[in-house]
């Protein structure tokens, strides 16, 4: 059943994700066989901004120019560029490519970024497919090709991100963290020890949403089962500029390994990722940047298929307020 209007406040605002064949975008080249140049094997902290829908920019150089802001996007397999950028930086065209945003499946042009520098991280020769900056939100979109075999930390106190291979010694956090092992699904880093309400779900982990996205089957076995609350309709925008119808409501409890999130917005759709990660039968979760920045530290490795996650003392403290309307995050018991 649906009530009330259509919430304007999301319409407009980009649910962001592309997925992808990976890129021939490499980093830089090794000093003998088997050895990575130094500037690979440091952990490096960079400061981060959020953009107007709260997605974490940070600052990028292209051939030497910039810095450019551009979005963290873990969803996403590939770095994409926006127009505008790449005719400011006389970038050459690459290779059609094929991009599954949120709403629809589009064969892109792409150009040639020479190299791209994270930091002291580079990578070169990236085939970047070219969208609309009003639809990015940004001067572009870092997607997982250029943080391959990395470990990301995201800071959301300090608003810094740290990039570390994914082969050194995690950084020791004081308080209580949670780590979930996750499994590959089509390339994907996917949760699957999660439940949404009662409800199995599998859950990937995408910092460049906005919010959280829902498939159909989760809907289904939620109402099945008497579960799902009120929904109202809102639009979803992806990157390539396509909208989507979606129902928005609220989850009181998405419980990941050894965590409760409780309160959670989520958008019900069945939005064109699900459909390329094969999840349309499967109930499933795109966890957007609306619940990641709950946590107070999250750490992503993909080469060892690893979240790790810190909880302030805050955000323990919720236990009392189950029953209220503000998200929160809490050791499950």
């Amino acid at each position: 059943m649906t009530n009330g209007p259509s919430l304007p406040w999301v319409a407009g605002m980009a649910a962001a994700l592309a997925l992808a064949a990976p890129l021939r975008g490499q980093e830089a080249p090794a000093t003998e066989a088997g050895t990575r140049l130094p500037d690979q094997q440091i952990a490096e902290t960079i400061g981060y901004l959020p953009d107007l829908t709260m997605r974490m920019t940070v600052p990028v150089n292209i051939s030497g120019r910039g810095p450019f802001r551009f979005v963290v996007d873990t969803g996403a397999e590939r770095t994409i560029i926006s127009n505008e950028l790449a005719r400011e930086l006389e970038l050459g065209p690459g290779r059609t490519a094929i991009v599954h945003s949120m709403t629809e499946v589009s064969r892109i042009g792409t150009v040639v970024i020479p190299d791209l520098a994270i930091g002291s991280r580079t990578v070169r020769e990236i085939h970047a497919p070219a969208l609309a900056r009003n639809n990015l939100g940004a001067s572009g979109m870092l997607g997982v090709d250029s943080l391959q075999r990395q470990r990301v930390v995201f800071d959301f106190g300090r608003r810094e991100m740290t990039i570390s291979p994914s082969n050194r010694r995690e950084e020791r956090w004081s308080g209580a963290e949670i780590v979930v092992t996750g499994r590959r699904h089509f390339g994907r880093l996917v949760l699957i020890d999660a439940s949404l309400d009662g409800q199995r779900v599998w859950v990937i982990v995408d910092t460049g949403s906005q919010i959280s996205v829902a498939n159909g089957a989760l809907r289904n076995a939620l109402a099945r089962r008497g579960r799902l609350g009120a929904t109202r309709p809102i639009a979803l925008l992806s990157i390539t500029g396509g909208r989507l119808d979606a129902d928005y409501s609220i989850a009181r409890r998405l419980r990941i390994g050894g965590i409760d999130i409780v309160q959670l917005p989520i958008a019900f759709a069945d939005v064109h990722p699900f459909r390329q990660l094969q999840l349309m039968d499967r109930p499933a979760l795109l966890l957007g940047m609306d619940a990641l920045q709950l946590f107070d530290r999250v750490s992503i490795d993909f080469a060892n298929r690893r979240v790790r996650v810190q909880l302030d003392d805050s955000s323990q403290r919720l236990d009392t307020r189950m029953a209220g309307a503000v998200p929160g995050v809490r050791v499950a018991r």
